[in-house]
């Protein structure tokens, strides 16, 4: 039975795992993970993808991304290939490197963002390359470090993950270390590799037709597995070449508003909305870059990743509000 394609949309929260060939290890010295790591982090900074953890096991590593302005295969070719070159000159050898596909899982961010950072980040204690929680707050191959504030990495978003724990960097990394404590126990969490809700389901219905909403290549609801699929068939009808002027004016004349409202700051809730809006369609729908969006409408980029947020919550359910913006109704 062939695969199914990808559900490869910028603004999706992804899970990527990747195997050398034969599970053969990819990482053999310290020498190859700092240039893999090296490049991931010049990666996420150049392609402005959010990165939430990572872990890196000797035959596999784990990824859990964001990717904001371009679709996950183009950011993972580049990090594959250029490692893969590069692990060959270090080793003299020749051939691949990492299986022909790497897997992704589309994830419903609210609902499994926090349990994916600790499964991932637990994956160097599950796998024995460290003996103890304390031995990994200082393991240098895992983002958890990173939290613990024991090593840095550019492009791994720290605040919007200890932002739950504590409004302190203190506090917040002792309810991290908690929740990081409290997972050990749970071991090795099928149920967070894809198809997972489909999976505990199953002793619950009498058929597969029953929950045949779900998908095995996303790891969420079946609202959340239905509202991929009319992005997806939305994102198939577009044409992408509307510029950020074209697309405040358009939705400027949605809201009834004159262009310069939408560009500056407001208290006003619809005028908020319009923005809104119009950051998730430009980022998610018509995929302009988050640095340009942020000094269009004179916020930080941050604050752009914010408001796609919130933009999506305005039009769920309301494709039809997206066309008559971007004037493809059809």
């Amino acid at each position: 039975m062939p695969r199914k394609a990808r559900l490869d949309m910028p603004g999706l929260l992804q899970h990527v795992i990747a195997r050398g060939i034969e599970r053969r290890k990819i990482f053999i010295d310290d020498k190859d993970r700092s240039l893999f790591v090296d490049r991931l982090s010049k990666l996420l900074e150049e392609s402005e993808t959010d990165c939430f953890a990572w872990s890196l096991i000797p035959n596999h590593f784990h990824l859990l991304l964001r990717p904001n302005r371009f679709e996950l295969k183009l950011f993972m070719r580049r990090l594959l290939t250029g490692y893969a070159l590069n692990f060959n000159y270090r080793h003299k050898r020749a051939g691949h490197v990492f299986q022909n596909r790497y897997k992704s899982i589309v994830c419903e961010e609210e609902t499994y963002l926090m349990e994916l950072v600790r499964y991932i980040h637990l994956n160097p204690l599950r796998a024995r390359l460290v003996a103890d929680i304390k031995e990994l707050n200082e393991y240098p191959w895992c983002g958890h470090s990173v939290l613990m504030g024991n090593k840095a990495m550019e492009g791994q978003r720290i605040n919007e993950v200890m932002i739950r724990f504590g409004r302190s960097i203190s506090k917040a990394r002792h309810g991290y270390l908690d929740f990081m404590q409290d997972g050990i126990a749970h071991g090795k969490r099928e149920d967070l590799v894809g198809g997972g809700l489909k999976r505990s389901l199953m002793g619950q219905v009498e058929t597969l037709e029953d929950i045949d909403i779900f998908d095995e290549r996303v790891l969420g609801s079946s609202d959340f597995v239905e509202k991929l699929r009319r992005e997806k068939v939305l994102q198939e009808k577009l044409n992408s070449g509307i510029t950020l002027p074209e697309l405040l004016v358009r939705v400027a004349e949605y809201y009834g508003f004159d262009v310069d409202r939408v560009r500056r700051r407001s208290i006003d809730a619809t005028v908020m909305a319009a923005r809104d809006v119009f950051c998730f369609i430009a980022v998610r729908i018509l995929h302009h870059a988050g640095t340009n969006i942020a000094p269009f409408l004179n916020i930080k980029r941050s604050a752009v990743s914010h408001a796609v947020r919130r933009g999506e919550k305005v039009v769920t359910g309301q494709i039809n509000l997206i066309m008559e913006i971007i004037g493809k109704v059809h």
